[in-house]
């Protein structure tokens, strides 16, 4: 006999009853990983870290430093160059939010993305969070299409995470937080946007997009065929902005 939690088995019973029991199922490091930061925020990194090896290995065959990425062909191929884009090169407006210049600009944005990425992901689900990120993204394009220089060229996803630091207080207000922290990190954020070399049309660009983005989510959250109607109401009136009032601008000059 052997001894059990309650009085004693036999040892055909433990046998059988142990052979009934599944051992639990260890998700892969991957699964794990997804679950904590979120599968959307962890691609999007994925995606902009391998933008940048592309770029660096791109302008290390043209003979410039890996380094300065900025220096490949690819990345002035996918960079925003306003009239360029209203020249018919319509996918630097998105392209451009995925690529940085050098490791330092890379690091920071990704470290920011993975901190709100993840607690938005969690909070308005992938999807959701997926559609915020982009269209801020796209707002920041845009606010740079209208107002900045013509032909500057222009990188970065900052656009769209200065939208998921306005999504993040917009949803912060609904729930009626404490909103000083984010304000405050904000204020900070906005000074450096000052800063030579950074666009700060871009950044209040996204900031704005994703504040509106998140409070249409909210306002929708119960009716899913409204909430998407809207979503592309939203990417519609950004590219009209950005195709018909610039195209307008550059013909008048």
């Amino acid at each position: 006999m052997v001894p059990a939690s309650v009085g004693f088995q036999c040892p055909e019973c433990v046998r059988e009853g142990q052979a009934s029991v599944r051992a639990p199922r260890r998700g892969g490091g991957l699964r794990a990983a997804g679950r904590r930061w979120g599968a959307v925020t962890l691609s999007l990194i994925a995606a902009n870290v391998a933008m940048f090896v592309v770029t660096a290995v791109s302008a290390a065959l043209v003979g410039a430093s890996p380094l300065d990425n900025y220096r490949s062909p690819i990345f002035f191929r996918l960079a925003q160059v306003p009239l360029l884009v209203d020249l018919g090169d319509w996918w630097r407006l998105l392209t451009a939010a995925f690529l940085h210049i050098g490791l330092v600009h890379l690091a920071l944005n990704m470290l920011a993305l993975l901190m709100f990425g993840s607690e938005l992901e969690r909070q308005l689900g992938r999807w959701r969070f997926l559609a915020l990120y982009l269209l801020s993204a796209l707002g920041g394009a845009v606010a740079i299409q209208l107002f900045g220089n013509p032909v500057g060229s222009v990188g970065g996803a900052s656009t769209a995470i200065y939208g998921l630091l306005g999504g993040l207080g917009v949803l912060m207000l609904y729930r009626r937080q404490d909103l000083r922290g984010l304000l405050t990190l904000l204020a900070i954020n906005v000074f450096i946007s000052f800063l030579p070399g950074v666009s700060l049309l871009g950044h209040l660009g996204g900031l704005v997009t994703g504040a509106v983005t998140a409070a249409v989510l909210l306002a929708t959250r119960r009716r899913p065929a409204v909430q998407a109607a809207a979503l592309v109401l939203i990417a519609v009136v950004l590219l009209v902005l950005a195709f018909g009032v610039s195209t307008i601008a550059v013909l008048r000059v």
